[in-house]
């Protein structure tokens, strides 16, 4: 198994985090401080962090997160913000799957499996991610719902279709497997219709439902499955 994903399993961190934590020198095989993150590693390697062993991986938790607005979606701010893990009371080093903007709001899932998040954020698992978005300058025609399930062009590039489906005059319900930053909101902005609130009502399988905002709830065995299955399925395995 390669190095930055044993200590993703071993919920040390997210794949990316642990990949940085390698490449800046803080975590030693065997003794020796290794930088390559691909750096192959097997069950009876002492791999440590800062000096410290990396225990046996703590039990997989995720949790539902109903993200209210001013809270930022990181484990620590610099600015003194409230957090989305300071919402879940928990002895486990969590951390959030992914971002949404301090202004949205909606579902978001934390957790100390750093693989799981990886196969959930990865862009070539295509995990998808469901948003209710209300927008300025009603109504949303006909013509603005095509542009957007066609794709659109961004100065980033061209988005992949979106599935969209109205509910009011103002209002629809978009889902995307993306990433980008404020993709959403560029999008609509591109098709003429300003984002005035987005909320996030599905990651992949599952849906935010009736959780209250702030509330956070413990996610079944079956959700969790479900959830693995969801990021597994749409892109191959990696070591």
């Amino acid at each position: 198994m390669r190095l930055a994903k044993f200590l993703a399993t071993a919920g040390v961190a997210s794949r990316r985090g642990a990949e940085e934590l390698v490449r800046s020198g803080r975590v030693s095989v065997a003794g020796d401080t290794i930088v390559d993150p691909a750096r192959n590693v097997g069950p009876s390697d002492a791999v440590a962090v800062d000096g410290e062993i990396v225990a046996e991986a703590p039990r997989r938790a995720v949790y539902a997160v109903n993200k209210p607005a001013g809270v930022v979606s990181t484990a620590r701010d610099p600015q003194g913000r409230p957090t989305v893990v300071s919402l879940v009371p928990s002895a486990l080093r969590l951390y959030p799957v992914g971002r949404l903007d301090i202004d949205t709001t909606g579902l978001i899932l934390l957790t100390n499996d750093g693989e799981l998040a990886h196969q959930l954020t990865h862009p070539r698992y295509e995990v998808p991610k469901t948003y209710r978005v209300v927008l300025a300058r009603p109504p949303v025609r006909d013509r603005e719902l095509t542009a957007l399930r066609q794709g659109v062009t961004l100065e980033d590039g061209p988005t992949a279709p979106a599935r969209v489906r109205r509910i009011s005059a103002d209002t629809i319900e978009l889902e995307i497997h993306e990433g980008r930053k404020r993709q959403v909101k560029r999008m609509c902005e591109e098709v003429g219709h300003p984002v005035r609130r987005l909320e996030r009502v599905a990651f992949g399988p599952l849906a935010l439902g009736d959780l209250a905002p702030g509330a956070h709830r413990a996610l079944t065995r079956s959700e969790i499955r479900a959830l693995a299955s969801a990021g597994r399925a749409a892109g191959p395995e990696a070591d």
